[in-house]
C-alpha cells in the first residue's frame, strides 16, 4: 500500500493540500454579488409575508366581525385568508425555488468550482475574476492570486 504523505523518490511530498481563506473568499465581488441577489429575493419576500401574516392576526383579533363576514354558506372571510396563507406560503416556496435554480445555482456552482480548484492546488476555471478599485484599475482578486502561491 502507498501512503499518501510520503515523500516521492526526488524528495517532493505526494499530498499537497491548499487552503481557502473564507475570509477573504467572501470579500470576492462575485461572492458578494450572489449574497446580494439571494438578499434581494428573500429581504422583500419576507417583509411582505410577514406584514400578510400579522395583518392576517390582527385582523382576527381586533376585527372579528370583520373576520365573520360570511362569504358563501358558513365558509366566511377569515377561514379564506386563513387558507389564503396556506397557498402564499406554497407560492413564495416555489416561487423561491425557481428563482434560485436559475438565478443563483449557476452562480454559486461556479463559486463551489472555484474552491475546489483552489483547495486541490488546480487551474482557477476561467471567470472575470477582477474587480476594479476605486481608481478604476483592475486588481487581481483573491481567486487570481490565491493560485499564484501554490506548491
Amino acid at each position: 500500500m502507498h501512503d499518501v504523505n510520503s515523500a516521492t523518490p526526488h524528495g517532493a511530498e505526494t499530498n499537497i493540500t491548499h487552503t481557502v481563506d473564507y475570509l477573504k473568499f467572501d470579500q470576492e465581488p462575485q461572492f458578494q454579488q450572489l449574497r446580494k441577489r439571494q438578499r434581494s429575493f428573500v429581504f422583500p419576500m419576507a417583509v411582505f409575508f410577514l406584514a400578510w401574516y400579522f395583518a392576517f392576526v390582527l385582523l382576527a383579533a381586533y376585527a372579528p366581525q370583520f373576520m365573520a363576514t360570511p362569504i358563501v354558506g358558513t365558509i366566511n372571510l377569515g377561514l379564506l385568508l386563513g387558507l389564503a396563507q396556506f397557498l402564499t406560503t406554497f407560492t413564495i416556496t416555489m416561487w423561491y425555488v425557481r428563482f434560485a435554480n436559475a438565478k443563483l445555482d449557476p452562480q454559486a456552482q461556479a463559486l463551489r468550482e472555484q474552491l475546489a480548484a483552489i483547495e486541490a492546488g488546480t487551474p482557477i476555471p476561467a471567470v472575470s475574476t477582477r474587480s476594479a478599485n476605486s481608481a478604476g484599475s483592475a486588481v487581481p482578486s483573491v481567486l487570481e492570486t490565491e493560485g499564484t502561491d501554490r506548491a
